[in-house]
């Protein structure tokens, strides 16, 4: 290399002397008798990273630059790096604009370029564009335009190294242009074989074949592939060299006659034939291998009057035998590790070699090139590698690249906000590491990686850092088969891209509105509410939870027993938000206080906080997982009891389940943090009771079996549920082994003076088994039944905190606290403790104003004696008389639901039961319908689903058997369930269902499984919704309910040690053509903007469907490109993986393969149409 002074004469030399004649002999033998003729400017007929890699040569040479783009190019990076840029290939297509020879030469006879580049790939390795160029007067920094035909010819660069005495690989004579040559060739000399592209190189148009039957089917793509790059689609066929290694040697020649190399580099590590990691020199490859190799490519290239830089590619097999597979008669992708282990900047070798400068002369001799470490290329694409590799476009929404010593990085458009094309290759940086041996350099590698931050796309660096990290790679032990054989290079740690998805959400709501139905339109309260402090650094003090844990249920059960003070159970985590805010009370606020009532309330009977509806609403509206609110709330209470409600066979869905579901829930339930299940049936059913109660014992939880409490048994007129009925189902399941007995008084009918007769009446029976009381206040009367409960005998009652207490919730704390101060049953709580719990959830509950039963509900109301409507459905069953348009009509609908509960047998009314009694209510007002008038019209009348499913027998059979003749007139001839529901059931499948899952969702835990076990469709909404939206439950209740107000500043806590910075800036008040809205956020100091498509805006725009990604009848692009190829027709039956359309993009194509079996009910594509990732291509039914 030049010294500075040399460097400055040289400089000096290039403006002063246009043409020198130097003449000069150097004693080493090398000629040096070449016209000098300095470049003054050069165009780079080409584009992307390597246009700016020959602009950045140019420039340090004092060289002008120029740069021509087509029309798709107008905004990319490398016009702009380039000192002038021109447009070239005005209406032809992205690729064929590079293509267009005529056009590259105006624009250089127009502006007075010297020289032009090829760069690689394009006109590369086109010797017409080469001769073009020369009979313009122009020089082509590359080899002559003879050298290029020759190796740009596979079968002359045969022809040429079995001239020089270099060892080839058995192959065609000529280029292959019919499927019928191919065939032919292959039947004669036996499979396998590898297809090429006669004029081109890259991977593009290469295929190996195995089986006769793919013959014609992959030369026509490998041939289809070849002609959209290269302009030709011949093709160069081969034996198929197995298990070999990929070298290739770096050469040098300059117009004098002098060839040198620079060591060679090993590109095994490909994928589709094209090279992903690259690495100089070649790691294992012994010294006579690589003189030998060396030695053979430099004899070809001075055989064929080889100048500038070009590349011999080799294959070895295992035995130390290499074989010629072509020359690269130009710079490849690859050419920077040999330029870190060198220290020879190639590309500006090659402008010096054009000038006329010779090898001396720059002072490379063989024996001045030493290599010196090892070097690694990465080729960051914009693929998606858990997707076969399929190109991913759009825009980059975030780009951080990875730096630092031993790092180099050569890109184009790798900057926020590029678009990246579907029409051009998908590198989108090469990210090169040098370091003293092959380990430190893949560790640098790896680290830069790492550091990368890209959203919007996908990219290929997951799979890159399996690569860097597999034990083979990093000690050099390489072939061409190294990532078919490592199927564990595609097993990724997804990125959780947490920040990009949050803002996307926001992005959302600002632009969509909410993302969770509100039931009235006022808006949560602009406030943070106050949370008590706790000594986090302290252990909370011990609870009843220690002595479960240490002893079991039976021990926890007995002490319970044994306890003098009423034991109180706050419901304020689950029931209380269930009756009094619609069950939406986020685990984001509930994490909040959890610490304070770990270190305040560590002598609760239990904290009920989980199961019931809030585990169907959490994934359904506040798109949250139920079983991390579980786990998160344990880490917090380590100390307290955690119950849940169990449906005993019903779980916590709406409907039976097979047995193996029930009996995994429980056990998953348990491992997550839960103790204590409430086991109840909706219509005390006992067989699905008992079923429930065995599946919590096994999974070793506390067993509360729960009798469903309705009528008055203090009314000697109510005698269907008397207190002997009672009392008999106590005797059943303290018999079945329940460790705590409760009675669920769901809808708050349990009168003082019938709690006294019940509970007494149990107690006398069952001296020894905790008792435990639930009741809603709907009547105003809770706080004095459960006072009545605990003098009779009851160990614990439910109440909520005062704040969440009342009307539809439990009684008060603060009431029950106060009241049984100072008495032996004294609850050994702080009533101040309690003011400060309190506070907390009075600001908190302000936060769901939208859901507030209050604005409908200003009291609580006696007619619950008559309605006998259970609390957590009361508001609920409100909300949804205002949405139905019966707001109203309420009323109405209180009366109906007493007629209804009347009409179908006077039954136990809690979920689901109680749901088909409110349906059928709310079925009776909305069609002005009378108790009778149903009875009369039964057999004409549309029912509800839920209403015709419990007739059937679905969820159990009532105390009394069903109603006639109404059952008779409603099902008809439908089929009729006899005993427990579940029973019949077939095992579910948990390995199938988590196969499944993991088809259309990455992260696939056994919770995701068990939640789609029991809710479907839910479950796979919530897993669409997390995959692009991310921890929502992260954000402020506000924020996620509404959105951030613009010019607000907030921080998101993602986890300890993590936290965001964000400032809602602006909402773009244009929309663009396709129907999007930019969305202006600052993300911890950095600008950033979300794309969000209007819908109601393009209500009025025609915008291409997507496919539904959860229906898998709709078939949707797995990649941008066009549509080159329709193969069925609307009408055709299809087979599962039969081709049905061929898509090109990025210069690939792939084929789109029948998720399924079927008929084609629609296409919704047109050879030539252009489709973004998973747009609608056509519906199989």
């Amino acid at each position: 290399m030049f010294i500075p002074a040399a460097q400055s004469a040289y400089r000096t030399l290039r403006k002063t002397q246009p043409r020198v004649r130097l003449n000069l002999l150097f004693k080493n033998g090398y000629s040096s008798k070449v016209e000098y003729k300095p470049i003054r400017s050069v165009l780079v007929a080409n584009r992307g990273e390597i246009a700016i890699r020959v602009f950045r040569a140019c420039t340090e040479l004092g060289i002008k630059s120029v740069a021509v783009y087509s029309e798709q190019d107008k905004m990319h990076m490398h016009r702009q790096k380039a000192d002038e840029s021109y447009m070239v290939g005005k209406g032809l297509p992205p690729v064929e604009a590079y293509l267009n020879i005529p056009e590259v030469i105006r624009v250089c006879k127009e502006n007075d370029v010297d020289a032009v580049h090829p760069g690689y790939g394009f006109l590369s390795e086109r010797s017409d564009f080469a001769q073009a160029v020369i009979d313009a007067g122009l020089r082509f920094i590359g080899p002559s335009p003879d050298v290029v035909q020759k190796m740009g010819d596979k079968v002359a660069a045969r022809v040429a190294a079995i001239e020089a005495g270099v060892p080839i690989v058995p192959g065609t004579d000529g280029p292959v242009t019919s499927k019928e040559e191919a065939l032919e060739f292959c039947k004669k000399h036996g499979l396998p074989v590898i297809f090429k592209a006669a004029y081109g190189g890259g991977g593009r148009g290469m295929r190996v074949v195995r089986k006769m039957e793919d013959v014609e089917e992959s030369f026509q793509r490998a041939s289809s592939e070849a002609k959209a790059a290269f302009g030709n689609g011949a093709m160069f066929i081969e034996k198929f060299i197995e298990r070999p290694r990929h070298i290739e040697v770096q050469l040098l020649g300059d117009k004098a006659g002098n060839v040198v190399h620079l060591y060679e580099r090993d590109c095994s590590v490909q994928r589709r034939h094209q090279k992903v990691v690259e690495i100089a020199p070649a790691p294992r490859l012994p010294i006579e291998i690589r003189d030998k190799m060396t030695e053979a490519a430099v004899r070809l290239a001075c055989h064929v009057g080889y100048e500038n830089a070009g590349t011999v590619e080799f294959l070895c097999d295992e035995s130390g035998n290499f074989y010629f597979i072509e020359v690269n008669a130009r710079l490849q992708v690859e050419h920077t590790v040999t330029e870190e282990i060198t220290g020879i900047d190639l590309v500006q070798s090659q402008i010096r070699i054009a000038e006329g400068m010779t090898l001396p002369e720059l002072g490379y001799t063989q024996d001045k090139i030493q290599p010196r470490g090892y070097a690694i290329q990465c080729r960051v694409t914009t693929e998606d590698p858990a997707n076969d590799f399929q190109p991913n476009t759009g825009r980059l929404e975030v780009f951080r690249s990875g730096e630092g010593m031993g790092i180099r990085l050569d890109s184009a458009s790798a900057y926020a906000g590029a678009i990246i094309s579907p029409y051009y290759d998908s590198l989108l940086v090469k990210v090169i590491s040098h370091a003293s041996d092959l380990q430190s350099s893949a560790s640098k590698m790896n680290r830069a990686l790492r550091e990368f931050r890209i959203r919007g796309v996908k990219t290929n660096i997951p799979f890159l850092l399996n690569v860097l990290e597999n034990q083979k790679f990093l000690h050099g032990v390489l072939d061409t088969y190294f990532i078919d054989e490592h199927p564990q290079l595609f097993k990724f740690k997804p990125s959780l891209n947490r920040a990009q998805k949050l803002l996307n959400y926001m992005g959302e709501v600002l632009v969509n509105g909410p993302q969770t139905p509100l039931a009235t339109t006022l808006k949560p309260a602009m406030v943070s509410p106050h949370v008590p402090e706790v000594p986090l650094v302290t252990e909370p003090p011990k609870g009843l939870r220690e002595i479960l844990v240490c002893g079991g249920p039976e021990a926890f059960a007995k002490e319970v027993r044994n306890r003098k003070e009423l034991l109180l159970m706050d419901t304020t985590f689950r029931d209380a938000h269930q009756s009094l805010l619609a069950t939406r009370i986020r685990s984001h606020d509930l994490l909040k206080i959890s610490p304070f009532v770990a270190h305040k309330f560590n002598n609760l009977y239990s904290l009920e906080n989980w199961g019931g509806a809030t585990f169907d609403v959490a994934l359904r509206f506040l798109h949250e997982c139920p079983w991390e609110r579980l786990e998160e709330m344990r880490k917090r209470i380590p100390n307290i009891p955690f119950q849940m409600l169990l449906r005993g066979a019903n779980a916590v869905g709406y409907t039976s389940y097979p047995d193996n579901v029930v009996y995994k829930f429980c056990e998953l339930a348990v491992q997550t943090g839960m103790d204590i299940f409430r086991v109840f049936d909706s219509l005390n059913y006992l067989p699905n009771l008992i079923l429930g109660m065995e599946a919590a014992g096994k999974a070793g939880g506390v067993v509360e079996a729960a009798i469903s409490y309705t009528g008055d048994v203090s009314d000697p007129k109510r005698t269907k549920y008397d207190l002997k009925y009672y009392t008999n189902l106590a005797d059943e399941l303290v018999k079945a082994g329940t460790h705590v007995l409760c009675i669920k008084d769901m809808a708050g009918l349990l009168k003082p003076e019938a709690a006294k007769l019940l509970i007494t009446a149990i107690r006398d029976k069952h001296p020894d088994i905790p008792i435990h009381i639930h009741t809603h206040d709907t009547s105003g009367a809770g706080v004095a039944s459960m006072l009545a409960c605990a003098n009779a005998g009851a160990d614990v009652v439910d109440v909520a905190v005062d704040s969440m207490s009342g009307m539809t919730s439990q009684p008060s704390m603060g009431a029950m606290v106060a009241s049984l101060q100072g008495t032996p049953l004294d609850t050994n709580l702080d009533l101040r403790t309690v003011s400060e719990y309190s506070a907390y959830w009075e600001q908190t509950r302000t936060l769901y104003a939208p859901f507030e039963c209050t604005t409908t509900m200003r009291s609580g109301n006696a007619d619950v004696y008559l309605n006998e409507i259970p609390g957590g459905q009361y508001t609920n069953l409100q909300f949804q008389a205002f949405s139905l348009g019966l707001g109203d009509f309420f009323e109405d609908v209180k009366k109906a639901y007493r007629e209804a509960n009347l009409l179908l047998g006077d039954i136990i009314k809690v979920t689901p039961s109680s749901k088909v009694v409110g349906d059928l209510a709310q079925f009776m007002v909305q069609n002005n319908l009378t108790a009778d008038q149903v009875l009369e019209r039964a057999e004409e009348l549309s029912f509800p689903k839920s209403v015709v499913e419990y007739l059937q027998g679905s969820i159990g059979i009532p105390h009394g058997g069903f109603p006639e003749p109404l059952r008779s007139r409603v099902l008809k001839d439908m089929p009729r369930i006899e005993g427990r529901p579940g029973a019949e059931l077939k095992d579910l499948d948990f390995g199938k269902l988590k196969k499944e899952l993991k088809e259309s969702h990455s992260c696939i835990t056994d919770r995701d499984v068990m939640s789609a076990a029991l809710y479907p469709q839910v479950t796979n909404d919530f897993l669409h919704f997390r995959d692009t939206y991310g921890p929502v439950d992260k954000l402020d209740t506000r924020i996620f309910l509404t959105g951030p107000k613009v010019g607000e500043e907030f921080d998101v806590p993602l986890e300890r040690g993590k936290t965001l910075s964000v400032k809602a800036l602006a909402v773009s008040a244009d929309l663009k053509p396709n129907g999007i809205r930019e969305v202006f956020f600052e993300l911890n100091g950095q600008l950033r903007a979300v794309h969000i498509l209007d819908k109601e805006a393009i209500k009025e725009i025609h915008v291409h469907p997507k496919a539904n990604k959860s229906n898998k009848s709709e078939v949707g692009a797995p990649m941008p490109g066009t549509v080159i190829d329709i193969r069925v027709q609307v009408g055709d039956k299809v087979e599962k993986g039969q081709p049905l359309v061929v898509l090109s993009a990025m210069k690939m194509e792939m084929v789109v393969q029948s998720p399924l079996a079927g008929v084609v009910k629609k296409l919704e594509i047109a050879n030539g149409t252009k489709l973004e990732g998973e747009d609608l291509i056509m519906i199989i039914e």
